[in-house]
């Protein structure tokens, strides 16, 4: 039988959220602080990992709930996720408190049936944004009680079977970035097969070199770019991910035009990239496009001495990851800067150019390799998703009967 639709507005009640002052009196408590990334794949499912947290003091500046559901808003909408625990939340989320707590995690699948509901309801020139007004107007399936809950309980097992399936291919696209950084550190070191990375490496990152290379350091052979956007920027906005280095950042679509990117840097085809603030997470890469960066970034130009495809490899390796977690410098895990000082004075090998070369190209080649196996294991990782979004929708709307 076809669920009933209701108005949200006769489901539940709304609680906007927000932020408190950056008065470290209000933040790294015990109260978890849930923003939209924090929301990002749960698809109706319980919140477990949130990045920052609040006191009691900043629990007065923001939202507070308990059984709830969680929506993004903004920056995307549609994010979806549950908490039965206190929890609090940023403005570009809202809260949905069902009048009953048994209704939680129907609720929450009838708002994962609806996604494209949500995001078409956003309204706004600069980003979209879901307001209050038009999420109580949207519409969810609603069939009787006995049926919600019988429904919640076949999507709570039959989903959770298909979640195991992806944890476990999350787990083998970290297998295979982890056997590259193995491959990668190797290489880019000289290292012989067999000739283990170890942790005292991480202060020490020549030990073991090639006795032929040379050495130097990092503020001999890379120079920083001073150049900036001014009115007319060279090309699009850059990113720097953990995995591939520079690329298109697409994470601002639709909002760059509130961006103020006259003082953003200029990045060009060969140049390194760097994020200061995630060196220690990967966050470099030698650029094959021209476009601008955030101006908390750092751009250099490479000497010469130099092929920037094995700097590339180079300073991504997970002997370069460790060392500049520790030379490091901030209270925050996640916002640890390397300072330019320090970077200057970063031990680099110097293989002889030909040999560079010879490193790049096979590292290269292996990257490849490994890309092309991502990928496959993205697209079973996309079809499983789709599935489970289509057995939430048929189930919620009675177009999938459970006994």
């Amino acid at each position: 039988m076809i669920a009933p639709l209701v108005p949200l507005k006769f489901v539940g009640q709304f609680v906007s959220g927000g932020t408190p002052s950056a008065d470290s009196a209000n933040w790294d408590g015990d109260l978890p602080f849930v923003t939209p990334p924090d929301l990002n794949g749960l698809d109706g499912a319980q919140i477990s990992v949130w990045e920052r947290s609040l006191t009691g003091r900043g629990a007065g500046e923001s939202s507070v709930v308990t059984n709830a559901v969680l929506l993004s808003c903004r920056a995307p909408i549609g994010h979806i996720g549950v908490t039965s625990r206190e929890i609090a939340f940023n403005q570009g989320c809202k809260a949905v408190i069902p009048e009953d707590p048994v209704d939680l995690r129907f609720l929450a699948y009838s708002l994962v049936s609806i996604r494209r509901a949500l995001e078409t309801a956003g309204r706004g020139t600069t980003f979209t944004e879901l307001s209050t007004t038009e999420l109580s107007s949207l519409v969810v399936p609603w069939p009787d009680s006995a049926t919600r809950s019988r429904s919640a309980d076949y999507l709570d097992r039959e989903t959770r079977e298909i979640d195991v399936v992806l944890e476990n291919l999350r787990g083998l696209s970290d297998v295979l970035r982890d056997r590259a950084r193995v491959v990668q550190t190797r290489s880019v070191f000289g290292l012989a097969i067999g000739q283990r990375h170890s942790a005292t490496d991480a202060h020490s990152p020549l030990s073991g070199i090639p006795d032929h290379w040379d050495r130097t350091k990092f503020g001999y052979d890379f120079t920083e770019s001073t150049e900036r956007n001014g009115d007319d920027p060279p090309g699009p906005l850059l990113s720097i991910s953990e995995y591939r280095g520079v690329e298109l950042n697409t994470r601002t679509e639709g909002q760059q035009a509130s961006l103020d990117i006259s003082k953003y840097r200029v990045v060009r085809p060969g140049q390194l990239a760097a994020n200061m603030m995630w060196l220690n997470h990967g966050g470099l890469g030698v650029s094959s496009l021209t476009g601008h960066i955030s101006p908390d970034y750092k751009a250099f130009w490479i000497s010469d001495r130099f092929e920037p495809r094995y700097v590339h490899h180079l300073f991504r390796s997970s002997r370069y990851i460790d060392y500049f977690a520790a030379i490091a410098t901030g209270v925050r895990p996640n916002a640890q800067r390397v300072t330019k000082t320090v970077l200057d004075a970063t031990p680099v090998p110097l293989p002889p150019l030909d040999e560079q070369i010879r490193i790049a190209d096979e590292l290269d080649e292996a990257t490849v390799r490994v890309d092309a196996m991502l990928a496959k294991v993205a697209d079973l990782k996309a079809l499983l998703i789709e599935r489970r979004a289509a057995l939430i929708t048929e189930v919620v709307t009675g177009q999938k009967e459970v006994s």
